[in-house]
């Protein structure tokens, strides 16, 4: 898992002790991190994705030792993720910056963020009806076409999204290409617009963030990292302007519980 471009694709490196070495002490960051091919491992549905028990443990520990600034950043609406990661609750932003909460316990932040239009969500939806295993998510704000279960069918999605946007060409959404699932959402606001309002709130303000995503969406975030002194880190790829990548969510597991790790020895000295 090399750091940079300046290494071979297939030059082996320890990466996870690496790239812990470049995060501060837990007290002075926040830790953002997005869920779906990023901290879990993708399923064929995503209401069939699993939370291994020693994350659970290790995203509470990262809550503590940050004293609150650990959110998770997803596309997933804030009921859906809850529900994943049952029975426990932590700081999100949801809906791709459409939903905020800042505490476990504290209701969501408005982020001011329309739904899609009743009329066009009905339209977008009866694209899943172009053949046997796309899986239609509406979260409100958005709607997800998945075709993890139907891989022939991703150019007629596309094909058929670019077709009701050319019939309506002021209405104000946004396609989101991601992995085997084809997201139309209101246009505005973005996983990075959730992250700069989160970080004006207590207690994210005036520390140095890290961020984890996979995804073409996860990108507004690794652009913004800059802003804030922060670090970003990319999963199964080398994205722009990241400081190291990870293969895959079981090495991004296995740093985050390193992080706790190097985080007491140095309590502890």
């Amino acid at each position: 898992m090399p750091m940079d471009d300046d290494i071979a694709p297939d030059a082996k490196t320890d990466s996870v002790p690496t790239q812990a070495s470049l995060i501060p002490p837990l007290r002075q960051v926040a830790v953002l991190l997005d869920i779906d091919g990023t901290l879990l491992d993708f399923a064929p549905t995503p209401r069939e994705v699993w939370v291994p028990p020693e994350l659970s443990t290790t995203l509470k520990q990262l809550h503590e030792r940050t004293h609150g600034a650990l959110a998770l950043v997803s596309g997933r609406s804030l009921n859906d993720i809850d529900l994943i990661f049952a029975p426990e609750v932590f700081p999100a932003i949801g809906g791709h910056g459409a939903e905020m909460r800042l505490q476990p316990d504290s209701e969501a932040v408005a982020a001011h963020a329309p739904p899609l239009d009743k009329e066009l969500k009905r339209r977008l939806a009866a694209i899943a009806k172009l053949s046997p295993g796309i899986l239609l998510e509406d979260k409100g704000y958005s709607l997800a076409l998945h075709y993890r279960l139907a891989p022939q069918a991703e150019k007629a999605i596309y094909e058929a999204v670019s077709l009701i946007r050319a019939e309506l060409p002021n209405a104000p959404i946004e396609v989101l290409p991601g992995k085997s699932v084809c997201e139309i959402k209101h246009s505005g606001f973005t996983k990075a617009t959730g992250v700069l309002e989160l970080m004006t709130h207590e207690p994210f303000k005036g520390r140095r963030p890290f961020f984890i995503g996979d995804d073409v969406t996860d990108e507004t975030v690794f652009a913004i990292m800059p802003d804030f002194d922060g670090l970003a880190f990319s999963v199964g790829r080398r994205a722009t302007g990241v400081a190291g990548h990870f293969d895959g969510p079981s090495d991004v597991r296995e740093f985050l519980a390193h992080l706790l790790d190097v985080d007491r020895d140095v309590s502890l000295s």
